[in-house]
C-alpha cells in the first residue's frame, strides 16, 4: 500500500502547475494588454517548483528576470468539469507563490505569436511557501500580498480585486483539465512586478497568514 502524500509537502508530489495571467486589472495595464474576457492560461512543469530554502534560478538564456507574487490554490481532491457553486469543496488549502518570468523572452514571444514556455516553465521558476490550511483563510479574496527586493517594497496588492474569482477559475480550468489531488493555481499577480538579479533577496507575504524569502541564483544552463 502506498503512503500517504502529505499536502504539507505539494511540491515533491503535485503534477500540475496551472497559472492565470492578467487577473488583476493594475497589472493588465502596466503591461499594456487588454483586458482578459476569459481566464489566460498557461503552465509550468513541476520541476519549477522551489520550496523555501531553494534559491530562484535565472536561467543562462534570461536577461531581464522579473518577479510576481501570486495566491496559489492547492486541490485536495480530483476534480473534472467543476460547477463554480461546489468549487472551494474542492480547495485544500493554499501558498504564497512566486511566478518568476524570463520576460525579456516573453517580449519575444509575444512578437512571434509563440507559446510562453520559455519564459515561465524554467527550472526553480515557482517558488512556494509553506502549504496553508483552508482553515486559515476564511476568504480568500480578502487578502492583502505584498514583495519585497533587498527590502524594498515592490508589489503590493488585494486579492478581492481579482478579475475572475477562485470559484470561476476552478470551474473554468476543470472543464478544460482534470485537476488532481496536489495541483496547484496561480491566481495571478497585483501591480509592481519589475526586476531582480543575481545575489538578490526576495521577501514575500500574505499578511497575518504566510511570508517566505527567496535568495537569486543564475543557473550555469
Amino acid at each position: 500500500m502506498a503512503a500517504p502524500r502529505p499536502l504539507s509537502r505539494f511540491w515533491e508530489w503535485g503534477k500540475n502547475i496551472v497559472c492565470v495571467g492578467r487577473n488583476y486589472a493594475d497589472h493588465v495595464q502596466e503591461m499594456r494588454s487588454a483586458l482578459p474576457t476569459e481566464p489566460v492560461l498557461f503552465l509550468k512543469p513541476s520541476t519549477a517548483y522551489a520550496p523555501e530554502g531553494a534559491p530562484v534560478l535565472v536561467p543562462a538564456y534570461c536577461r531581464k528576470l522579473h518577479h510576481e507574487v501570486e495566491l496559489g490554490v492547492l486541490l485536495g481532491r480530483r476534480g473534472r468539469a467543476v460547477p463554480e457553486a461546489a468549487a472551494m469543496d474542492y480547495v485544500a488549502g493554499y501558498a504564497l507563490c512566486l511566478d518568476m518570468t524570463a520576460r525579456d523572452v516573453q517580449d519575444e514571444c509575444k512578437k512571434k505569436g509563440l507559446p510562453w514556455t520559455l519564459a515561465k516553465g524554467f527550472t526553480a521558476s515557482c517558488p512556494v511557501s509553506a502549504f496553508v490550511p483552508k482553515e486559515k483563510i476564511p476568504d480568500p479574496h480578502a487578502l492583502r500580498l505584498w514583495l519585497k527586493v533587498n527590502g524594498e517594497l515592490r508589489q503590493e496588492g488585494q486579492t478581492s480585486s481579482m478579475i475572475f474569482s477562485i470559484p470561476y477559475i476552478i470551474s473554468y480550468v476543470t472543464k478544460i483539465m482534470t485537476l488532481e489531488e496536489g495541483d496547484l493555481i496561480l491566481t495571478g499577480t497585483p501591480k509592481g512586478v519589475g526586476p531582480v538579479k543575481e545575489n538578490d533577496e526576495i521577501e514575500a507575504g500574505i499578511d497575518g497568514v504566510v511570508s517566505m524569502r527567496v535568495k537569486v541564483e543564475r543557473s550555469e544552463y
